[in-house]
């Protein structure tokens, strides 16, 4: 994964966010693409006769502080050891991440939304969902891939192949497969072509089917879960099935990676 495109902000979990940037541009030579992004449209009000009105006043101090947040990221990325640039968007978030990752190998986000759900859902890559407290260490401990014999979890597995292949334990869960979809012996048998040695869980249901995982997930004390991202979109609003929603939502979960 060489280039690595970072979502900004000011909240508590930037910092684990562009380490984990930095960790993945590090293990493969790679480049950051940091977006700093000012959304115009919550400074756009409609009024009754639908007309609208732009608070600009309000609109040029957002995008000042920005430029100088944007600034500061630029002061403290000169003093890694990883090369980078600064990207600036005034669209909507997902919308804007999307945009930015059309040549971007993985985009890297926070646990705590759907928004990391929306961008995968949208975007043409992988999308990294980091937990809020702590960044993903690279080389990764311990992986597990959640796996359904789906095209998306296939996805999830290709994308992450240059992780799995540096880790120090691979675990395939799965709780059922797909009907006609791929065996969990033909995902064993891709691993095993790419040198990576893993191990295979056919685990019992216990509860929902994202229950009998979490617990899987966490007995094996994973650092990193693989797993498709299922969900549809109907009136630009995304609606996500019980195991992607499940993990997107859990505060406890590992950093995920995500493909649709």
């Amino acid at each position: 994964m060489r280039s690595i495109l970072v979502f900004a902000d000011r909240s508590g979990a930037m910092s684990p966010r562009l380490e984990t940037a930095l960790a993945l541009a590090r293990a493969d030579k790679g480049h950051v693409t940091v977006l700093v992004d000012t959304p115009i449209s919550r400074y756009i009000a409609m009024d009754p006769m639908g007309g609208s009105y732009v608070a600009s006043d309000a609109l040029k101090e957002a995008l000042e502080a920005d430029d100088a947040f944007a600034a500061e990221i630029v002061t403290h990325l000169q003093r890694e050891d990883v090369p980078f640039d600064v990207q600036h968007s005034e669209d909507d978030p997902s919308e804007a991440l999307a945009a930015s990752a059309r040549l971007a190998d993985i985009s890297v986000v926070s646990h705590g939304s759907l928004f990391a759900g929306q961008l995968a859902m949208i975007a043409r890559g992988p999308v990294m969902v980091v937990r809020k407290d702590k960044p993903l260490a690279v080389p990764v401990g311990t992986v597990c891939i959640a796996w359904d014999g789906g095209d998306e979890a296939a996805l999830a597995l290709r994308s992450s192949i240059s992780l799995l292949a540096g880790a120090g334990a691979v675990h395939v869960l799965t709780v059922g497969e797909k009907p006609g979809g791929f065996e969990a012996a033909d995902a064993m048998s891709y691993l095993s072509r790419h040198g990576v040695k893993a191990e295979l869980h056919v685990l019992k249901r216990s509860g929902t089917t994202e229950e009998t995982l979490a617990a899987a997930v966490a007995r094996l004390r994973a650092d990193l879960l693989v797993m498709g991202a299922f969900g549809h979109s109907r009136m630009r609003e995304f609606l996500f099935s019980g195991v992607t929603r499940y993990f997107l939502e859990d505060d406890g979960a590992p950093t995920l990676l995500l493909s649709h």
